[in-house]
């Protein structure tokens, strides 16, 4: 359960003004003395995170954020931040103080959770702080709300039910390759070595389609790309072939016309984003001026080397092909640049180590100021000549 990367975990927010008990809400959630509670307002500075095993539901992440009804310079920059964290956020439980009712703040943040598409709960906080007629006033007005006492654990197990119930109704994860492959069918995973792969372990895309295959009932085998070869001649009736996205060129002249190829980053471009989109923004590369500002984004921070793919293989792929100079601007975490309007080009990661939700986010920002994205695989594909070959598993119809 530990070991189930912050990523692949259903992202949950707990929002509301200063003191309203959030954070002694997540404490009752977790049953541990998480986030620090306190009676002075703003206690909760920056968003602190929680992953649990909420059953039967599975691997989640709890996050508290900061008040948002901050105040100052500081304050509207925590708010800023709370912000934030609805961009990656699965489901949303906004906490109101049963004695600080703010119904203007809650229609706010509901059109908010609209805008991001985040359903919610809404828990009423502190009722052991209210008389019993005072509470029964409240919840004829109130009627969809869970009212909680954090503090006595009043409806704390309510609230679990409903939250596990509403996140459940939610669409679940797709497959990553299982929708793909029949049952019992074969798939070899290339995995070049190189000097950017984690000495000891490989990385966790290759992981998760790894594990995907076997929840799916698929046999996979996994080689280097200097074992393909050989690979090829053992095995019979390959129903797909994955390999790293930086492998394209030599696989595909390993691998005959007839078996299906693509990349991990492809796979990830459908499972973690919207592959079509990504497809779409590659039509914009032979339209790109010379000097073009091109965002690089990447959903991790690690140390870069001569064979970095996002800081050098692909500017320096992408100016050969084109014939054309750009601006490189690279960015690097769980931040997506506010001054997205300035580029002509996201050219994104493989988006392993951020939800579903960050991606989709993203993708819409980008949309809504009509700036082209795509990702790594999709554009090694396309300066490779084999977008096509690398799209046909797929039914983008």
């Amino acid at each position: 359960m530990y070991k189930t990367p912050n990523a692949n975990r259903t992202h949950i927010a707990l929002v509301g003004k200063r003191n309203a008990g959030k954070s002694s809400l997540l404490n009752a959630l977790v049953e541990q003395e998480i986030s620090l509670v306190s009676p002075i307002k703003g206690t909760t500075t920056d968003p602190v995170n929680k992953a649990i095993e909420l059953l039967p539901l599975g691997p989640v992440l709890f996050i508290d954020t900061a008040g948002l009804d901050d105040e100052g310079q500081l304050g509207s920059l925590r708010v800023e931040k709370s912000l934030k964290v609805l961009e990656k956020t699965d489901f949303a439980i906004f906490v109101m103080d049963a004695q600080d009712i703010d119904n203007d703040l809650l229609e706010k943040t509901k059109r908010e959770f609209k805008r991001l598409n985040i359903p919610y709960i809404v828990a009423i906080n502190k009722i052991d702080q209210i008389s019993w007629e005072k509470r029964k006033e409240m919840e004829k007005v109130h009627s969809q709300c869970i009212f909680v006492s954090s503090k006595e654990g009043t409806n704390i197990h309510r609230l679990k039910e409903e939250l596990i119930t509403k996140i459940k109704k939610q669409e679940e994860d797709p497959p990553i390759v299982g929708d793909l492959v029949p049952y019992n069918g074969k798939v070899i995973l290339v995995v070049p070595i190189d000097a950017e792969a984690p000495k000891g372990r490989i990385i966790l895309p290759q992981v998760q389609v790894i594990r995907d295959c076997l929840d799916h009932g698929i046999k996979s085998y996994i080689v280097r790309d200097i074992e393909l070869p050989s690979a090829l001649e053992d095995l019979k009736d390959i129903d797909l072939v994955i390999t790293d996205s930086q492998a394209f060129k030599k696989v595909d002249q390993m691998v005959s016309k007839e078996v299906k190829l693509t990349s991990f980053s492809i796979v990830f471009a459908r499972y973690k984003g919207d592959l079509p989109t990504f497809v779409e923004g590659i039509k914009s590369i032979d339209q790109l001026p010379n000097h073009a500002n091109i965002l690089i984004s990447e959903s991790c921070t690690h140390s870069h080397s001569h064979e970095d793919i996002g800081r050098v293989k692909i500017p320096k792929l992408l100016n050969q092909y084109t014939q054309k100079q750009f601006n490189y601007h690279f960015n690097a975490g769980q931040n997506f640049p506010e001054d997205i309007e300035n580029y002509d080009l996201v050219i994104h990661c493989g988006s392993c180590m951020v939800n579903r939700k960050t991606m989709e986010n993203r993708i819409r920002i980008c949309q809504e100021k009509n700036l082209p994205i795509t990702n790594y695989g999709v554009l090694l594909a396309y300066l490779t000549g084999i977008l096509d070959r690398t799209l046909e598993i797929f039914d983008l119809d």
